[in-house]
């Protein structure tokens, strides 16, 4: 027997009707390009949204078909998420970081048809257009430089909406029809895509919206740092317009300096990004002495969440911390730091030991560790496994794959966890980060978070080298913050304090900077590439 109640499809485009109707006023904040600041609305963001949907289709966009997407945090970029989505098209966020080849592969391999691109990403499609074959047209979401105009086939956006009408309705479909296309930053290999349906994509959005998770309210103010190019900003676009909330979308400009300068005139209480960004802006904050006042959540995501962030932020300027963990197969938020009873109160180094940990699951996501054989390991807190996931926005299969990543019906991560018994993880390693050094294991990630914790260190990578005798043994690499000096002695001797002895690398390097993904993480392939390891 079924309930008698409505069946309404869950799709993206009720979250943008909703946000229009209830929350019409509430302000869309965009920094454009040349530095200005462009304001709009949900109101107008929905009603351009419906003149793009009926833009594309006079480009010969249907249900089904592809339209990337290559630009920063801005109101045109938002626009472009809901009316591509919502007409039935699939949304394709294109990270520009990506390798030119990379880019080029997947473009072809996701099926695009038009692409929305912005200005400053024009040559970079340029010196790819031989390799573009399917792609039939680029709109420009800015002003279209003169010089390019006669060697891409282009029109600019505001031209393709002044064109079309406002009136489109959105149409009824399948909430598991897919709504957006994301591929991976490709560390393990080329880029996967991953396809979110309508379905997935509004229950994640609910669920990072959640009191204990992310926390949207119609009274925040939320700045996704995260780019939209970025597994869907972490749901910022979607969570803001299910609850109400003021949208700040920052543009290009991540330095410390801007984003300071846009949160403060802003108000905005609320934001999100990889730990190297927050890095910036604490590094700007203590160099030119300025206080957050409005700011009370940040989240954290991508890579750990370094000890000294979480110290800085919370004492200092007493913006509560939000780590967490997730990955583009989980759509991608998947555990935060979600406290259980108890764990509130905790202060000083009992709150920022907690708060390293990578966090618990949201409803509708399961997690769970197992051995080599993918047997069961006990939530200990110690005994170290696979993690695998399973849940409403997870994965089953990568687009236009025939491989099935699932194992017994749940996708293994590639990450080495613990769990206690309350459910919270903490990521160990990624598997194949992991040094094992005479039969026992070191964590890559343990002893970098340790290193970071000294005063004189800005960041800090550790990959695994050859040893005659151990097998392997880790070896340390060091950026040091500006102006500073370190002695590598010194430096082993503060580990000796705070690892295990056998844990202290005896090779550490000194170095000026660190090669990272397109996403922001460590890029511990490239390093151990120019190794020769």
């Amino acid at each position: 027997m079924f309930g008698l109640m409505m069946y309404r499809p869950l799709l993206v485009s009720s979250l943008i009707a909703h946000a229009d109707r209830y929350h019409g006023d509430t302000e869309i904040v965009s920094r454009e390009a040349d530095g200005a600041v462009h304001r709009s609305n949900w109101h107008q963001v929905h009603r351009r949204a419906r003149q793009l949907a009926n833009g594309l289709q006079a480009l010969g966009v249907a249900p089904g078909d592809r339209v990337g997407t290559l630009g920063w945090n801005h109101h045109r970029h938002l626009e472009a998420y809901y009316a591509i989505s919502g007409m039935g098209a699939i949304c394709h966020t294109i990270n520009p970081r990506l390798f030119p080849g990379q880019i080029a592969e997947i473009v072809e391999h996701a099926g695009d048809q038009v692409l929305l691109v912005d200005p400053a990403f024009l040559p970079l499609l340029e010196s790819l257009r031989p390799a573009l074959s399917g792609v039939r047209h680029v709109v420009v979401m800015g002003a279209c430089p003169d010089n390019l105009r006669t060697i891409l086939p282009v029109m600019e956006y505001e031209t393709l909406l002044a064109q079309a009408s406002d009136q489109f309705f959105w149409p009824d479909m399948d909430e598991r029809q897919a709504a957006a296309l994301c591929y991976t930053s490709g560390t393990t290999g080329r880029p996967k895509g991953v396809l979110y349906s309508h379905r997935s994509t509004l229950l994640h959005a609910w669920a990072v919206a959640l009191p204990d998770s992310l926390s949207f309210s119609a009274t925040d103010v939320a700045m996704p740092v995260v780019p939209l190019f970025h597994a869907n900003a972490w749901g910022f676009p979607y969570a803001a317009a299910l609850a109400g909330s003021k949208l700040v979308l920052p543009g290009g400009f991540l330095d410390g300096a801007s984003l300071y300068h846009l949160m403060e005139s802003e108000r905005v209480t609320l934001t999100a990004g990889v730990p190297t960004v927050w890095s910036q802006l604490m590094q700007f904050l203590q160099t030119e002495g300025c206080t957050l006042h409005h700011l009370k959540r940040l989240g954290v995501g991508g890579a750990a969440c370094p000890k000294t962030l979480i110290s800085y932020f919370e004492d200092i300027h007493r913006v509560t911390v939000l780590p967490g963990w997730g990955m583009t197969e989980t759509s991608p938020v998947a555990a935060l730091t979600l406290p259980k009873a108890g764990q509130k109160e905790l202060v000083g180094q009992a709150r920022r030991d907690w708060l390293a940990r990578s966090g618990r699951a949201l409803f509708g996501v399961e997690m769970d560790i197992v051995d080599d054989a993918g047997q069961g390991l006990p939530h200990d807190g110690t005994t170290r496994g696979h993690l695998q996931v399973r849940g409403h926005w997870v994965c089953n299969g990568y687009y236009r794959e025939e491989r099935d990543p699932l194992q017994e019906g749940w996708f293994p991560t590639g990450d080495v966890a613990v769990m206690d018994a309350d459910g919270f993880m903490q990521i160990t390693d990624r598997a194949k980060d992991m040094i094992k050094s005479g039969g026992e294991w070191i964590s890559s990630i343990e002893l970098e978070q340790v290193t970071t914790t000294h005063p004189a260190v800005q960041e800090a990578a550790v990959i695994a080298v050859r040893h005659a005798h151990w097998g392997e043994r880790p070896l340390l690499l060091v950026v040091l913050r500006p102006e500073q000096v370190l002695p590598v002695e010194e430096l082993q001797r503060y580990l000796e304090q705070r690892v295990a002895k056998w844990w202290i690398p005896e090779q550490i390097e000194l170095v000026a900077s660190l090669p990272h993904t397109a996403t922001g993480k460590l890029n511990k392939a490239a390093l151990r590439a120019e190794r020769g390891l």
